[in-house]
């Protein structure tokens, strides 16, 4: 029985099914490369699913077994591709199996601000009734800006555009676009943009996407919404343009370092709405990154053993 290694503590039941044959190891909630390291030494596996932690060359030496890697959802990021392709291990993801659930927690965040829900309900909480001080942003007839369109980015769109907001996007790799998203450039999509919202993955050419410079050339005032990866934004140009009030408010999903670490300068700071990189962590988007990073795996494994 060959063995398949899970970088969690659970796969859903569904998942499971597919894998029967297959002996499934967990690494637990927090493996370390260690940890990793180890149980691929033990087990050398045929398979990762990857839930959490990075898999990198020192891993992927340690199974001489390993024939591919597949993601628990869509983000690559946390996976040397460059190190599996030199050993021939390919890489696949779950993509689109959460979209629905980061869109809704995008939509979510972006409401949040818009609104001020959060700092509202701590007032009522508090006893207090502001109704004829407060004034919340309408979104409807706003422009939103939209860096990344694939599966997550365009459902989100699609809420936006049912808002009443102009969509703006920007993404050099879609096509075909539907007619309620209007492409533009980056330069474009910064200075018109009401509210900007990522849902690009991470690469090295676009870390630090959102930066002292980008953020200066947006509106003042602008709401920025990241529940992609939190190595596009520059966290400090990001809190310097939130006490300068360049950026009105901000609703983040995801950090540069996670978990976010006590006394995070973010922590407190009344114009940021926080949410522990939970946008696809839903019991159906469980279930159907589960079964796609099953899926996946268990088609490549089946194309190299008819083409052995």
């Amino acid at each position: 029985m060959t063995a398949i290694l899970v970088t969690g503590a659970d796969l859903a039941p569904q998942a499971l099914a597919l894998l029967a044959g297959h002996e499934v190891v967990y690494a637990g909630k927090t493996p370390t490369e260690e940890d990793l390291v180890a149980l691929c030494r033990t087990h050398d596996p045929v398979a990762i699913i990857v839930r959490y932690g990075k898999v990198g060359a020192a891993v992927m030496d340690a199974a001489p077994s390993l024939r591919v890697i597949s993601k628990h959802g869509s983000g690559t990021d946390t996976i040397d591709k460059a190190a599996a392709s030199a050993r021939g291990i390919e890489v696949v993801a779950a993509v689109g199996a959460n979209a629905a659930a980061v869109a809704e927690q995008a939509l979510a965040l972006l409401l949040a601000c818009a609104k001020s829900v959060v700092a509202l309900d701590a007032r009522m909480h508090a006893g207090h009734w502001d109704k004829a001080t407060h004034k919340s942003l309408e979104l409807g007839g706003r422009t939103i800006g939209l860096v990344g369109l694939g599966a997550i980015g365009l459902r989100f769109a699609r809420m936006a555009d049912a808002l009443g907001m102009r969509v703006l996007g920007f993404d050099p790799f879609a096509s075909n676009l539907p007619a309620h998203v209007q492409a533009v450039d980056l330069a474009t999509l910064w200075r018109e943009s009401d509210a900007v919202s990522l849902h690009c993955p991470l690469t090295e050419d676009n870390r630090g996407l959102l930066n002292a410079q980008t953020l200066a050339q947006c509106k003042r005032g602008v709401i920025v919404v990241n529940t992609a990866r939190g190595g596009l934004i520059d966290e400090e140009a990001l809190l310097a343009a939130l006490n300068a009030g360049q950026v009105a408010m901000a609703g983040l999903d995801s950090f540069a370092v996670e978990p976010m670490a006590p006394g995070h300068p973010f922590q407190g700071n009344k114009h940021i709405v926080l949410s522990p990189h939970i946008g696809g962590v839903t019991s159906d988007a469980y279930v159907n990154m589960g079964v796609g990073a099953a899926k996946n795996l268990l088609q490549v494994l089946s194309r190299q053993a008819a083409a052995a």
